[in-house]
């Protein structure tokens, strides 16, 4: 089946490689097919709590996958805090996307808390709460692969692809050329390369502006830092267009 821009988006961003890769609330299973149709892992494991979706993707997956090797994929109904990861020594890929930041946010955290040791790798994609979600990562001394903004049914996704290191490596971390530090904001998607993205991104921008600026209007408290950072966003916009058009 054909991957939607969302997931093919999250899919073009994942390198070969990995060993274990855990398409976290996986749904009906369609980025993980593709995951395996590229052979991008040693082990895509298919993860979502809901027992009637997990027993259909295992029938499909028997159906369309029959298993080379008993590792090739795995089906887990589990809770996303509840994943495995100590089974992997070398560097996992966790995927969450289409939950809302806040549900995001807990899972991360807890995922961190009980593998303090362990170097993970994010790709997340949540539905809302961006701006809380990228602060959260910062708190927990992440660091940023690659991210993208995209659009998908009138409505705008960011994908954050990030690194926590294990505890051990973290004071290392900050000389890795392959990470950047996270921005609250976002940071790559505002560069935009041509007019498609640019006309993605200024529409984006607007509709974060004005979420936030009625929030201020209620709970000024909540939103004005939310609000001073995206609005230097829109300035930096504005002064990159001001300076390709004179």
């Amino acid at each position: 089946m054909k991957l939607g821009q969302r997931l093919a988006q999250i899919n073009s961003m994942i390198p070969m490689g990995y060993s274990h890769i855990w398409d976290c609330c996986c749904d009906h299973g369609f980025l993980g097919a593709a995951l395996l149709d590229r052979d991008a892992a040693n082990t895509i494991h298919f993860v979502d709590i809901v027992p009637a979706l997990m027993q259909q993707l295992t029938a499909k997956l028997e159906l369309f996958y029959p298993r080379q090797t008993a590792n090739q994929w795995q089906v887990h109904c589990l809770d996303v805090s509840a994943i495995p990861l100590e089974q992997d020594e070398q560097t996992p890929l966790v995927i969450i996307a289409g939950i809302g930041g806040d549900l995001m946010i807990e899972l991360v955290n807890t995922l961190c808390q009980l593998h303090p040791n362990r170097q993970i790798d994010f790709i997340l994609c949540p539905v809302h709460h961006q701006y809380e979600l990228r602060h959260q990562l910062i708190e927990l001394d992440c660091r940023l692969i690659d991210e993208k903004l995209i659009e998908e049914n009138r409505r705008f996704y960011e994908i954050i692809y990030v690194r926590r290191d294990s505890t051990s490596s973290r004071i290392e971390s900050d000389s890795d050329s392959s990470t950047t530090n996270i921005s609250a904001v976002g940071d790559k998607f505002w560069q935009c390369n041509n007019d498609h993205e640019r006309n993605i991104a200024i529409r984006y921008l607007h509709k974060v502006l004005t979420h936030y600026q009625k929030i201020t209007l209620s709970n000024p408290q909540k939103a004005s830092q939310a609000l001073q950072d995206y609005l230097a966003i829109k300035a930096q916009v504005e002064r990159k267009e001001r300076t390709s058009t004179s």
